[in-house]
């Protein structure tokens, strides 16, 4: 098993960052700069040859910054830039993916107490629990899980556990009391201009308050 070594899970949302005006490479290396260390791209959209160029620049951004990069959904593209995977409960069975991905982080993101429970039973790294909150950040999101759900629902799986979904600098550390191992941040990085330096500030505030 990979070790999830960081409490902040910065998540590089391709469709989000281009309605803020961000190209993601720069702000990957914006984040890394801040202090991440562990980061997921997430592109939901069809892979073109830029959003491919997108992703092996920001692979070899992580790999010189000894940062953990995830790749959210495409196992093929995970194996090709050696990178880890997260998947979601429509997309590649754990148990296949990691005939791919061999002994490369894997992630899967769960959304109620019956996903939760069949994720302790899969081979998998880490696993993610969400929305904890209400989220702007996800197209048909699944309804909150409430931190309530998330005290419960944490004695079911011994596997790392991601708290993901409107987590912000003010609701964070209620996740992590909770029970969650890391938050995953998508928004609350994201300043209203698509000033670099801001997100390079707001990720170095995470790590401070949160690692």
């Amino acid at each position: 098993m990979v070790a999830l070594q960081s409490r902040v899970y910065p998540i590089a949302d391709t469709e989000i960052l281009a309605r803020r005006g961000f190209e993601p490479a720069a702000f990957v290396e914006a984040l890394l700069d801040g202090g991440a260390r562990l980061v997921q791209f997430r592109h939901k959209p069809s892979y073109t040859r830029q959003s491919y160029e997108q992703l092996e620049k920001i692979a070899g951004l992580c790999r010189a910054a000894d940062a953990q990069l995830i790749v959210n959904d495409r196992a093929d593209f995970a194996a090709i830039f050696d990178t880890g995977l997260h998947v979601g409960q429509d997309d590649l069975p754990p148990a296949l993916a990691r005939r791919v991905m061999g002994g490369r982080m894997l992630g899967l993101s769960t959304h109620t107490e019956a996903q939760l429970r069949a994720a302790a039973g899969e081979s998998v790294d880490y696993v993610a629990l969400g929305p904890l909150f209400r989220t702007d950040s996800k197209r048909n999101a699944e309804p909150e899980v409430g931190i309530q759900h998330l005290k419960a629902w944490r004695l079911l799986v011994a596997k790392p556990l991601v708290a993901i979904g409107g987590i912000t600098l003010e609701n964070a550390q209620a996740a992590l009391s909770a029970g969650a191992d890391c938050v995953a941040v998508i928004g609350a990085l994201l300043p209203e201009s698509n000033d670099l330096g801001q997100v390079k500030a707001r990720m170095e505030t995470w790590i401070r308050q949160v690692q």
